[in-house]
């Protein structure tokens, strides 16, 4: 298949009048992210079975009417793993891609472990092994060899094959359906836009703080995320997530004292060493907003263990009888959601989820199932 390179106002034309007729595109994006907040936007491959084209950002930095057919939602758009495409379709365009078809999400209902890389399901359905030449390119360089360019189409020519086979495959075991909770969740605009106020949610370690220590870190990552989106660079590069734990327990509120604190970059105390002190004095004497983390900050007694092991025991087995990862269905984190809180919004309760186990195991919980023995197999019957 001839690979059609875009780097002109007059081609995209032509490319707009052929997505129009598709009933679906599969899509792929080269970017950077190394050293902004922001991903740099390199390269969009675009692959139905007929052709395959790449499409020059950089030379065309208006894409606004190949995004008005992109996001037609006559068309759907098969992407795999497609979180960050879709946030940088976001930030060019103001709307959300949809509808959608994941490879990743869907691969696992034909059996393919969780998060399935897209390289396993190429060699799994395909028997094919993709290079991995080009992995550390800087796609910001021009002009782009044919390698790269081959490298780059290789992502949405296979992506094409591999979406009818899994569509395929999901039919015949009847499961086409069972997505659609999955890719409309996709649509939920906050996934693609991070609020200052919430970036404190994911700093890991925020459950083990005190009340004072809490406040700092909300305090100091509502300031990090705002600055990095402003001055459009790595969040990190401010100041380290391990970093902020450090200077909620320690508490300095002078330049001297944050200059004597490991680890911590010269140039950003001179840049910001002020600021940071400021806030962190600000933050001790104001309540942290509350920490709603009861399912992971809760510790379970040995009865509450036993459950989840009797929970986890329901899944496999209908994991096992739907030839599906258990993991894919419920997640031992989930099942604790699910026992722990009483308006759990546990994944396990949405969707083919649902139908599968989540009613089932709500049951056990409410005593109207019961689990045996028979034959060395687990039985569920009801009460």
């Amino acid at each position: 298949m001839t690979i059609e390179y875009i780097d002109k106002p007059e081609q995209l034309s032509n490319l707009c009048t052929k997505i129009s007729q598709a009933p679906w595109i599969a899509l792929d994006t080269e970017f950077l992210r190394e050293k902004t907040y922001y991903p740099v936007f390199c390269l969009l491959q675009i692959a139905t079975p007929e052709w395959v084209v790449c499409v020059d950002p950089i030379a065309l930095p208006d894409l606004s009417d190949l995004f008005k057919e992109i996001n037609n939602p006559d068309i759907i758009k098969v992407l795999h793993s497609c979180r960050q495409d879709l946030e940088i379709f976001y930030q060019l365009t103001g709307e959300v891609t949809y509808p959608v078809f994941d490879t990743q999400i869907a691969a696992p209902l034909l059996g393919f472990q969780e998060n399935p890389g897209y390289a396993m399901l190429v060699s799994s359905f395909l028997n094919v092994n993709l290079s991995k030449a080009h992995t550390r390119t800087d796609w910001t360089i021009r002009p782009l060899s044919e390698a790269q360019i081959q490298y780059a189409a290789d992502d949405v020519i296979y992506l094409c094959k591999i979406y009818k086979m899994i569509s395929q495959q999901l039919e015949e075991v009847g499961r086409s359906d069972w997505l659609n909770k999955d890719f409309e969740q996709l649509k939920n605009t906050e996934l693609y836009q991070v609020s200052p106020s919430n970036a404190w949610l994911k700093v890991k370690g925020r459950n083990r703080l005190t009340g004072k220590q809490l406040s700092i870190v909300q305090s100091l990552t509502e300031w990090r995320e705002k600055t990095a989106q402003a001055e459009n660079r790595p969040k990190n590069w401010l100041i380290r997530d391990d970093l902020l734990l450090e200077l909620a327990k320690l508490q300095p509120i002078t330049v001297k004292e944050l200059e004597k604190i490991r680890n911590i970059n010269e140039r950003s105390v001179k840049r910001y060493g002020k600021m940071i002190c400021q806030l962190i004095e600000e933050a001790m004497g104001k309540p942290p907003n509350a920490l709603n983390d009861k399912v992971k900050t809760t510790k379970k007694t040995q009865q509450q263990e036993a459950v989840l092991d009797v929970l986890t025991a329901v899944v496999r087995v209908r994991a096992d009888e739907n030839s599906i990862n258990p993991m894919i269905l419920a997640s031992r984190k989930e099942l604790e959601k699910l026992l722990l809180s009483e308006e759990s919004d546990s994944s396990i309760l949405q969707g083919w989820r649902y139908s599968m186990v989540g009613k089932e195991l709500q049951g056990l919980l409410k005593g109207r199932f019961a689990l045996s023995l028979d034959s060395g197999s687990v039985a569920i019957t009801k009460n």
